[in-house]
Formats: structure tokens, sequence, C-alpha cells
């Protein structure tokens, strides 16, 4: 019996990718192979850490009791780290697990730590002072933790960090706050198109499943500098509806949307799309940066060393197929980037090959463990594919 087909919903995550290009938003969708990273990986430990730590029951200690949460703090996230690090290790397009960025972690915990503090208006308090009593009140205003959110019609989603109970300035309760914790860079000036859009999302997708709720703010909470964010704006749910019409799956490539902010920057499925190749290669960027894309051919290859002779490509038409420019270029591959060529190659691969973010500044150049190496497989406009199981 053939599975039921799972109902198209709208995260904001997904609206915020169709937003910066349609097909990039497409090909995230069509069960390609995912990609790891080590920042998403910190900030999935630090946030399970800190709503463990929300949920803990510590119904046992004394209200004087103070020095316990640094342990059960690094405890938690101990876990959480180590579950992460195996979900990381298991993921093919991968690069390099970094133990040091353990450090990183225990740093954005703490800076959500003293966000909960303030919340109930305690600031400068070291955490080997934090009393049962005092956590216990912090627990009190969490409404909800890691909670997901759905329309009733079940087309627009999203999963919200803490719903807490927003207090005045006495410390009573006057509405409820959505609290997203972010583990990323801390706005400058103000909070980006796409965190404001996100955040306003949850904000009236909780109104909309509760119309006698109290007054609602939401806020981003930047575990770098514990710094707080309002996101403020106009109802986004009419926008978000239209969003969800137009990314009904389909088995046609949807249009992408070509130029610097998506073909020039930072794309997962760029091995699959060959616009950002066409686009690089007509206005002469194509290997022009320190850290660069690129097709290439492998003629040479040394496991021992890493050390290999490529030929260069270039795309013969607007579908990506790759020519050979005659051009080779040295290069050596090392740690997760070997592994990725070795495994590619014993996988049967044969024909070009898709190298992400490597190192071009140099003479010879640095296929490291922060590359992606694949096949090259652009998938042309205007040709039905079929998702991958």
């Amino acid at each position: 019996m053939a599975e039921e087909a799972r109902p198209h919903m709208l995260s904001p995550s997904a609206w915020n990718r169709y937003e910066t290009c349609p097909r990039m938003y497409w090909l995230s969708r069509q069960g390609l192979p995912r990609k790891a990273g080590m920042a998403a990986s910190i900030g999935t430990a630090v946030h399970a850490s800190i709503e463990d730590l929300l949920l803990l029951d510590i119904t046992a200690k004394p209200d004087a009791e103070s020095g316990w949460l640094v342990k059960e703090a690094e405890r938690v996230l101990k876990a959480r780290w180590e579950e992460e690090k195996a979900v990381f290790m298991a993921t093919p397009r991968r690069p390099k697990w970094k133990e040091e960025k353990w450090k990183d972690a225990i740093q954005h915990q703490r800076g959500g730590i003293i966000m909960l503090l303030d919340h109930v208006g305690v600031k400068g308090l070291g955490h080997n002072r934090i009393t049962a009593a005092l956590w216990r009140r912090i627990q009190s205003t969490a409404i909800a933790v890691e909670g997901e959110l759905k329309t009733a019609d079940g087309r627009l989603m999203g999963r919200l960090d803490l719903l807490m109970a927003d207090l005045d300035e006495d410390g009573q309760p006057k509405g409820w706050l959505v609290a997203d914790l972010k583990t990323g860079r801390t706005p400058d000036g103000e909070l980006k198109v796409d965190v404001n859009r996100q955040l306003r999302m949850y904000r009236d997708i909780l109104l909309s499943n509760n119309p006698a709720a109290p007054p609602v703010r939401t806020e981003g909470w930047y575990t770098h500098d514990s710094s707080k964010w309002a996101a403020v704006g106009e109802n986004v749910l009419e926008d978000a509806y239209a969003a969800w019409q137009a990314t009904v799956p389909t088995p046609m490539p949807m249009e992408a949307t070509v130029g610097a902010s998506s073909c020039g920057g930072f794309c997962d499925w760029k091995a699959w799309c060959p616009h950002w190749w066409t686009w690089r290669h007509e206005n002469g960027t194509l290997h022009k940066d320190d850290f660069s894309d690129a097709v290439v051919l492998l003629h040479e290859f040394e496991p021992s060393s890493g050390a290999a002779i490529l030929e260069l490509c270039e795309p013969l038409n607007s579908d990506g197929r790759a020519v050979p420019t005659g051009f080779q270029q040295a290069a050596n591959f090392s740690g997760r980037g070997k592994e990725a060529l070795q495994e590619t190659l014993a996988a049967g691969h044969q024909g070009a090959l898709f190298l992400g973010s490597v190192m071009t500044a140099q003479r010879v150049w640095r296929v490291g463990h922060w590359c992606d190496v694949l096949p090259w497989a652009p998938i042309p406009d205007g040709v039905e594919h079929h998702r991958s199981s």
C-alpha cells in the first residue's frame, strides 16, 4: 500500500527560504542529503539544555539550597551535546566535530540563564547563588516549553522555544511573552527581516488559536550577549497563507531568484542547482573569492597524501552541463573533505564533482573538513523531478 503523502505545511524557516529563492526552497523539499553544521548543533544542544532546566523537577530541594544549578546545567548540556554529536557524526554531509566549541556552548547556555533571571527582575546574580526557590519562581512563569504551534487548518506551523508569563514591574502577570532563543549573531540595530517575520508568525498563530488571549509580546533572546530584541509589526498570517499557496509541492522545479543574495551566498543545495554556476560564470566571479564553489573533473588523486589534479569546468548552458576548460588545478584533500571524496568515488561516481567552499586563495587549493564534496547533479528547469524517498 502506498504511503500517504504528508500534508503541506509551511514553517517560518521554509517561508524564509522561499523568500530568499523559490528554487532553494524547492530543492530543500526533494529529499536530497542534508548538511550538518557545528553552529546549528551547538544551538540545538543549548536550546534543549535550557528547556531541560526549566522542566527540571526540584520539588525536593529546600528553598535556600544554592550551588546546584551550575552542576545541573553542565550535566544536561553535556547530555544534549553528546546527543547532537551522535546525530552530527551520522550525517554524511558534515564538517568535523570541534570539541573545543564546548566552551561556546557553555557561554550560550549561561546567556540563556541570565535572560531567564532578568525575566523575573534579577540581575547580576552569580549562577552558583541561584536558590531552588528562585529557580522555582522562574519555572512558574513558563507556560509552555518547546511547544508546537499549528493553525486550526494545519497549514501553518512553528515551534516556539518558550511561552512565558509576561510580568509587570511588580512581578505580576500582565500577558504572554513568546521568547525565541537565538545562538547566532546578535542583531545590528534591529532584528533581521526574516527573524522578525518568524517571531511575528509565532505570535500570530498563537493569537489565532487563542482568541481570548491576553496581550502577547514576542522577543528574540540572543544568548551570546544576553540581549532581548522585540519583534514588532502587523499580523503576518495573510501573507503566510499566500506563501503557503505558493509553496504547494510540485514535481516541476520552482523559479530561481538569481543574484548575489542567493547565488553568491550560502546555499545548502548548490550541488543540484545550475543557476549559481551560470550566474558566477557570466559575471566573471567564478573562482574569484578566497573561498569558492567549483565544478571540476578529478584527473589524479593520491589517497595517502590527499594530493589531486583537478580540471576546472564551465557551464555549457543554463542546464548546468559541465564542459572541461583544459585548465588544470593542483589541490589537496584533507580530513572530512578527503573522506567525502573517497566515499563518493567508492559509490561509483564518475564525472563532474561539486566542491563547496574550497580555499582557493593559494596556488594549491585546499579541500578540508569544512568543504562539500558531492556529485555534480544539477536539476534543470522545466523537467519534472520526483522527490527522493
